[in-house]
């Protein structure tokens, strides 16, 4: 341990910080490799200590005691955070372990469910968006499986009525598709 200690981190004071740094460098990489078995990870946490350390000068309060136990606190709570953080690690490759992991075609396959669902999305607000009339119509035929005769029957209009109804909401929604199809192609141009 250094003979001289200062009396607290300096705050604002890069010069000042990194005289800290090399003043109490050793002792606090010792109490970091006294309680981890890797030279790698102790180096890193001696380093995140004095992060922290810098990032916390200002919170030091000479009237709790000297520099280094306040180094020694930070750096307990470094060394936690690490081993929690370890740990969490550790469960979760414990809880994948033996699982598959997702490939390119999986990928592919969420891509895909993820574009459908966005279809279907849209389909729906340009369905909602059509006027009641061609709605029903629409719906009659295409979810309930009506003829357009039987449509026209059950809304009592005439089938002639019920076939343009259906046109006009069919070229609706195919416009909708159009405009679609359009915009996704404009965005695959941009990005290659």
């Amino acid at each position: 341990m250094p003979a001289e200690h200062p009396t607290a981190p300096p705050v604002r004071d890069p010069a000042g910080f990194a005289a800290f740094y090399q003043q109490q460098f050793d002792t606090v990489l010792g109490f970091v490799t006294r309680r981890v078995d890797s030279p790698h990870v102790a180096a890193d946490l001696t380093a995140d200590v004095f992060v922290a350390a810098l990032e916390h000068a200002h919170t030091y309060d000479t009237r709790r005691g000297a520099p280094v136990a306040w180094l020694y606190g930070i750096s307990r709570n470094v060394i936690s955070a690490h081993f929690r953080g370890s740990a969490r690690e550790q469960h979760a490759v414990a809880r994948i372990s033996g699982r598959r992991l997702l490939d390119d075609q999986d990928i592919s396959a969420i891509e895909g469910r993820i574009d459908a669902a966005r279809a279907a999305r849209q389909m729906a607000a340009a369905h909602a968006a059509l006027p009641d009339a061609l709605r029903e119509v629409l719906d009659l035929v295409a979810l309930d499986g009506l003829t357009t005769r039987e449509a026209a029957q059950a809304l009592g209009i005439t089938s002639t009525a019920a076939r343009v109804r259906l046109h006009r909401a069919r070229k609706a929604l195919q416009a909708t598709e159009q405009t679609r199809t359009d915009s996704r192609e404009a965005v695959l141009e941009v990005t290659q």
